[in-house]
């Protein structure tokens, strides 16, 4: 137990021998429950993940600080399900145990198990239903990551912004997540994306559920672990994913008749945008100018754009960003003065910095009171 919370921990693994066995080992004393599910690897994890889990529980049991028996769990899928198949299984094990606080790693060894304190006290004492890995805001935090990687994260960092409504989310692709059970049992489990897209899934259901998202500033750390992605599939299949999530997010934000400002200014805009571009064709087909079309261009990034303005102005403003310091804020008043339209948290490396906190769409404003916390061991 963690302050007196249960902490249980998925750890997804797929071809990770060699690495997997490391994380097992170095599960910090605290955790109640792993559950380390094997997707039907292809090499040796399966039995590295039982031999080490047997060592584990052993030992546990030896010492007598088993809250659970077995600690470690080892499951392993029948088919291969990627990596939100793993994370459903694992959620869905937690639910069925009642752990307080769930935290999800991967078995390549990448996520350091002494930055876990600093999840976990974000979604008990920190405000936060959900917390996440950042190692993109400071460029000392990036480490070993590759220009090319860094690229990317940071592409699809905006895209999620876009496409799920947490407007200052950083490193979206971060898997390195706590999440409190209040919030993962209104969490439908079931119906997140199987694939790598599932982090940025779990973020749009939250928006959409007014839920409060953090940022937990960790460095990068990579080895000698290959990555599993494959881009030619990778790609389609998240940005369908992060248009579907942008128009249900919309959808679900004009919940009555009429539809919300961000939804209307979004439609006309590609609306102007398909005519623009209808215009444009006829035009070179009469070889004539149309000057209709240079105004249905103007018209439709106008539209596109006090789209964008309304959806993070009311996203955000509908939020309250509460500081900590240099003083607590207990009231609205107060709260609204700190307001720097931020949509997560940001906790510093460095367990007595608490910055800002914010909710997702339509969340009422915080009161939020600074209540202590243990310092990272």
């Amino acid at each position: 137990m963690y302050d007196g919370k249960t902490i249980g921990v998925v750890v997804k693994a797929y071809n990770e021998e060699g690495f997997v066995g490391g994380v097992i080992d170095t599960l910090p004393a605290y955790v109640d429950r792993a559950y380390v599910i094997d997707d039907r690897s292809e090499d040796g994890t399966w039995d590295e993940i039982v031999d080490h889990a047997n060592r584990e529980n052993e030992r546990r049991r030896a010492d007598g600080t088993a809250a659970f028996d077995p600690v470690v769990e080892p499951i392993r899928h029948e088919r291969n399900r990627g990596v939100g198949g793993g994370l459903k299984t694992g959620y869905r094990r937690a639910l069925e145990d009642g752990l307080d606080v769930v935290v999800c790693v991967d078995g390549d060894g990448q996520m350091n198990p002494e930055r876990m304190p600093l999840l976990i006290e974000a979604v008990t004492t920190g405000g936060a239903d959900y917390a996440k890995g950042n190692r993109l805001t400071d460029k000392s935090d990036r480490g070993r990551m590759s220009t090319w990687r860094w690229f990317g994260n940071s592409l699809l960092t905006n895209l999620t912004r876009l496409s799920t409504g947490y407007w200052s989310v950083t490193d979206s692709q971060n898997g390195y997540t706590a999440i409190n059970r209040e919030t993962l049992e209104a969490l439908p489990v079931e119906d997140l994306y199987e694939r790598y897209g599932v982090l940025n899934d779990v973020l749009a259901k939250l928006n959409v559920d007014g839920r409060v998202v953090a940022d937990v500033r960790m460095p990068a750390e990579y080895g000698n672990e290959q990555s599993g992605i494959r881009y030619g599939s990778f790609v389609p299949n998240l940005s369908k994913l992060l248009l579907r999530n942008f128009v249900y997010r919309q959808r679900r934000k004009s919940a009555s008749l009429l539809p919300h400002p961000s939804a209307l200014g979004y439609a006309l805009g590609v609306l102007g945008g398909v005519a623009a571009v209808v215009g444009a064709v006829r035009s070179v087909a009469n070889r004539e100018f149309d000057a209709g079309v240079p105004k249905l261009v103007v018209a439709s990034l106008v539209s596109l754009l006090a789209g964008l303005l309304f959806d993070v102005g009311t996203g955000d403003a509908e939020r309250t960003t509460v500081e900590r310091e240099p003083a607590d804020l207990t009231t609205p008043a107060d709260a609204a003065a700190a307001a720097d339209a931020a949509s997560v948290r940001s906790f510093d490396a460095d367990p007595d910095s608490e910055p800002a906190v914010a909710e997702a769409d339509g969340g009422e404003p915080m009161d939020i009171r600074h209540d202590g916390g243990r310092e990272e061991p």
